[in-house]
C-alpha cells in the first residue's frame, strides 16, 4: 500500500519521535514539533506512538491512498477533506481505496499530523525516519514532499484490523467514528498561550528588569522563526555583565540570549550544542503550545518549578495511558 502526493503543501515531512542517541555526534534529534499531537494520531489509527506520519504546516497537501485506510488527525485543524465531507481532528476516520485528501486551510495553529495505520514505512536511518532537510537525511529523500512522490504504509496493526472493521461501508464512503481523543487529551493551543517556563542556567544573570519582562511581558513570533528555533519579538533581556560561554548541551525548549537581548527557544531541529546564555528552559508539557504558534502570534511565560513540570508531565502520561487502554478495551 503507498500514499501518494498529488500537491505538496507549503512543508510537508515525514516525522517520527526522533533521532535520539547521536547528539554527541552533532546528529540533531528532528522529529516532530508537536510532539504530543503526533503520539495521540498514532495511538488513534492503532499504531506505535513511534511510527512515522506526516508533518503538515499551514497549507496542507493533496495525498491520495491507492487503498482503503484508516487515518486520524491530531493537531491544528487545517481544514482537511475527503471529497466532500470535512474530517475532524482527533477522531478516527477509515477512507476508501482512491480517496483523495485536501485541505482548505484553516485560521489558527500551524501543524496537523496525519497518522496512517501501518505507519509511514520509509527506510530508517540512525534508528529514525524523521526528516532533517538541513542536512538531507531522513523521511523520504531527506526532504520535504513533492508532487508525485509515492511513500510506501506498513500493515496495520491487529487493533487497527478491528477498528476498521467497525468503520468500513458498503456504500464505499468515508466513515468518522464516534468516538477520539477526549477534551483532556487536546492542549489548550491557543493565538497568544501562557507557557510554562523553568528558570535556566543563566537566569541569574538577568538583570532585575530582565527578569520582570521575561516573566510578565509579551513576546511574539517572528517571521524569522523555523523548526529549528523560534524568534521571538518584544521586550530586550539585559544581562547584569557580559558573559563568555564554552558551547553546551541544549534541549528542545532552551532558551538562549543571543547579544541582541531577543530570546531564541530552541525547537525540533535544533543544534546539539549552545554558547548563548541559557535563561530558561519551556516545561515539555507546553512545548505543543509553542509548536502551534504562527508568525505573529504572541506569546507569555509563566515561572515554572522543576517539580510543577514533573507532576502536569507524570499526568499527562497517565491520561494518555488510559486512553490506549480503552480504545483496546473498545476493540478487544
Amino acid at each position: 500500500m503507498s500514499l501518494r502526493v498529488m500537491q505538496p503543501g507549503m512543508l510537508t515531512a515525514v516525522q517520527d519521535l526522533g533521532r535520539w542517541g547521536h547528539q554527541r555526534f552533532g546528529v540533531p534529534v528532528s522529529g516532530p514539533m508537536d510532539l504530543w499531537a503526533l503520539r495521540v494520531a498514532n495511538l488513534l489509527v492503532g499504531n506505535s506512538e513511534g511510527d512515522a506520519a506526516l508533518e503538515i504546516t499551514l497549507l496542507g497537501p493533496s495525498v491520495s491512498f491507492d487503498e482503503s485506510v484508516l487515518i486520524a488527525f491530531a493537531g491544528a485543524d487545517l481544514g482537511a477533506f475527503a471529497g466532500e465531507l470535512r474530517l475532524p481532528v482527533w477522531h478516527p476516520v477509515w477512507v476508501p481505496a482512491g480517496s483523495t485528501l485536501t485541505f482548505h486551510g484553516g485560521r489558527h495553529g500551524c501543524r496537523t499530523y496525519l497518522a496512517v495505520a501501518g505507519g509511514i514505512a520509509v527506510p530508517p536511518l540512525l534508528g529514525s525516519r524523521s526528516t532533517y532537510a538541513r542536512a538531507g537525511i531522513g523521511g523520504h529523500e531527506g526532504r520535504s514532499l513533492r508532487r508525485g512522490d509515492a511513500l510506501p504504509v506498513g500493515p496495520p496493526s491487529a487493533l487497527a484490523q478491528r477498528v476498521i472493521d467497525t468503520l468500513a461501508r458498503a456504500d464505499g464512503g468515508p466513515a468518522v467514528a464516534h468516538w477520539g481523543a477526549g477534551p483532556s487529551l487536546r492542549p489548550p493551543y491557543s493565538e497568544a498561550p501562557m507557557v510554562r517556563l523553568l528558570a535556566g542556567t543563566h537566569t541569574g544573570l538577568l538583570t532585575p528588569i530582565g527578569r520582570e519582562r521575561l516573566f510578565g511581558d509579551e513576546f511574539r513570533l517572528s517571521s524569522q522563526s523555523d523548526r529549528m528555533g523560534y524568534r521571538l519579538e518584544g521586550p530586550i533581556l539585559e544581562l547584569t555583565r557580559p558573559v563568555e560561554l564554552l558551547s553546551e548541551g541544549v534541549s528542545f525548549g532552551t532558551m538562549q540570549l543571543p547579544p541582541g537581548g531577543s530570546p531564541i527557544v530552541l525547537m525540533a531541529d535544533r543544534q546539539t550544542t549552545g554558547g548563548y546564555p541559557r535563561v530558561g528552559e519551556v516545561a515539555s508539557v507546553d512545548l505543543p503550545l509553542l509548536a502551534q504558534l504562527r508568525p505573529g502570534d504572541r506569546v507569555r511565560f509563566r515561572r515554572c518549578s522543576l517539580a510543577e513540570a514533573q507532576t502536569i508531565y507524570l499526568a499527562r502520561e497517565q491520561e494518555l495511558a488510559r486512553a490506549r487502554g480503552a480504545i483496546t478495551l473498545l476493540h478487544a
